[in-house]
């Protein structure tokens, strides 16, 4: 029997995210008010009293959405991690739990990875899509055969749970597909209001920044194993993490077979900590009689 702790990635921020933390303990205030200093701007504020618009630019959801998960988790004495892993930005959270990065050096890397996806997002318009209801295959076999008809950039990005893969490309590539999933019998095709490619091979330039950013930075050998998005599977190197957190931005999330690998390995319990329920409601989809629950 062994204990997950899962950490939630962009698109679970809320306006008003982490104040009930900053209020009521010491430990979380004196670590907002570090970040702050760290960011060179009150990422605090944004959070606790910002708007959706706010908190839906990519510089600031990602350290936002970070801060909150981290923080809920290094103010809660009963978390004891056996295994740990993020779902995308989460992988960040997910080696400060396991002691692979300090506090500090992840989140300089989370403010650099904003950025950079950011900029990529600004420099080729691009976008993701939902796919519900349609065989995992069938969806590669779709986003392979329009990319090489059309030219066009089109890749599963994120496998959410089974009947539900999220694709990723460019907004021409993108219409293309939905359309051929729809034809091929997906329920839904829809596109998502997010502001890039994320996990597609158009992060390419903003792999490079932060490439040069993890390379510089201090990864220590964790005390539990982390199963990282791009491999599915338990890893506990140094030299490795670093490799697949680099891979990870044009690679594809596959949340699905790190919750089965973690399963496999005798994982029983899993704790999302951080904003929203979206990892409970994934992992149950996965595994219905997993014990599932939340801190935030």
């Amino acid at each position: 029997m062994k204990h997950a702790y899962v950490f939630p990635g962009q698109g679970s921020q809320f306006p008003g995210m982490g104040k009930n933390l900053y209020e009521t303990n010491e430990k979380a205030r004196e670590l907002f008010e570090k970040a702050n200093e760290i960011l060179g701007f009150r990422i605090s504020d944004i959070m606790f009293t910002g708007t959706d618009e706010d908190l839906k630019q990519t510089k600031v959801t990602q350290p936002a959405v970070f801060l909150h998960a981290v923080i809920a988790f290094l103010c809660a004495p009963e978390a004891r991690p056996d295994m740990v892993a993020g779902h995308s930005l989460g992988e960040f959270t997910a080696l400060v739990a396991n002691g692979t990065l300090s506090f500090e050096d992840a989140l300089k890397l989370v403010a650099v990875r904003a950025n950079a996806m950011q900029k990529a997002c600004e420099a080729t318009p691009s976008t993701m899509a939902a796919v519900l209801a349609l065989d995992d295959a069938k969806v590669e076999e779709i986003c392979l055969a329009v990319t090489n008809e059309t030219g066009e950039v089109v890749v599963p990005a994120n496998y959410n749970c089974p009947g539900q893969l999220v694709i990723s490309g460019t907004v021409k590539g993108i219409d293309i597909a939905c359309e051929r999933m729809k034809a091929a019998g997906a329920k839904r095709a829809l596109v998502l209001p997010v502001g890039g490619a994320f996990h597609s091979p158009l992060m390419a330039p903003a792999k490079e920044e932060l490439q040069a950013a993890i390379e510089k930075a201090v990864f220590n050998t964790p005390t539990c194993p982390v199963y990282q998005n791009v491999v599915a599977k338990a890893v506990s190197a140094p030299a490795e993490i670093k490799q697949n957190l680099i891979d990870q931005l044009t690679g594809a999330v596959r949340w699905t077979q790190s919750v089965q690998a973690m399963i496999a390995d005798g994982g029983t319990e899993f704790t999302e900590v951080g904003p929203g329920k979206v990892l409970q409601g994934l992992i149950q989809k996965i595994q219905k009689d997993t014990v599932v629950n939340g801190i935030s």
